[in-house]
């Protein structure tokens, strides 16, 4: 019984048992330590590729602000390419995707936005995407199909920004009752989330009629 050793018995024990466990033990370190340092190995790489990312999408965002589309495509297209799933990659689309509908290259926005939608792991990023493509689409002489893009989802904390776009929706198909209804149900319940002022000339401008 451990109570009644002496001392030195007692270290001789510890001893002949270290003797015993200490390859086991010493193995048990070694892996802890290759997980430890391959855990910073990762994490070092893991913010080598962020910080990688970040700069490419900081020069697609400088040639875009030069006019230079082509650069700043040529760029955006190789964050998406090489950096896909990251937030770099999806807000490069998002910025082409910008850049392009600004010049009337609708379709090429469309694929672009339709990308992120698919791509991205950030639902609010997915609404954003969403309602850029139903504006794409409304430009494109498409409001039937910007309806079905902006009536897939719930929108949450977008449901006014998604309702003065299916307002815009409607008064392209000439519904202007049912736009009239769409911007009140956005200027109600909208608060900081949409353009007061726009709204309150949109609802005004068809009150009139």
């Amino acid at each position: 019984m451990e109570e009644y050793l002496s001392e030195k018995e007692q270290w001789e024990r510890l001893l002949a048992g270290l003797r015993e466990q200490g390859p086991w033990m010493l193995a048990a370190v070694a892996v802890v330590a290759a997980g430890f340092g391959g855990w910073h190995y990762w994490q070092a790489r893991s913010e080598q590729h962020s910080l990688a990312a970040a700069a490419r999408y900081n020069q697609a965002l400088e040639a875009f602000s030069r006019n230079d589309l082509n650069g700043g495509m040529k760029i955006a297209d190789d964050l998406v390419e090489h950096f896909s799933g990251t937030a770099y990659g999806d807000q490069a689309d998002l910025a082409a995707a910008r850049v392009q509908a600004e010049n009337q290259q609708l379709d090429q926005a469309a694929t672009r936005l339709t990308h992120v939608l698919q791509s991205t792991a950030d639902p609010g990023l997915a609404l954003i995407a969403r309602l850029r493509l139903a504006r794409v689409q409304i430009a494109q002489g498409k409001p039937d199909e910007a309806i079905k893009t902006v009536d897939a989802v719930d929108a949450g904390t977008f449901a006014a920004r998604y309702a003065e776009l299916r307002g815009d929706a409607l008064l392209a198909k000439g519904d202007r009752a049912g736009a009239l209804k769409q911007y009140r149900s956005a200027r109600a319940n909208g608060g900081e989330t949409v353009d007061p002022e726009l709204l309150d000339l949109k609802i005004g401008e068809l009150a009139r009629s």
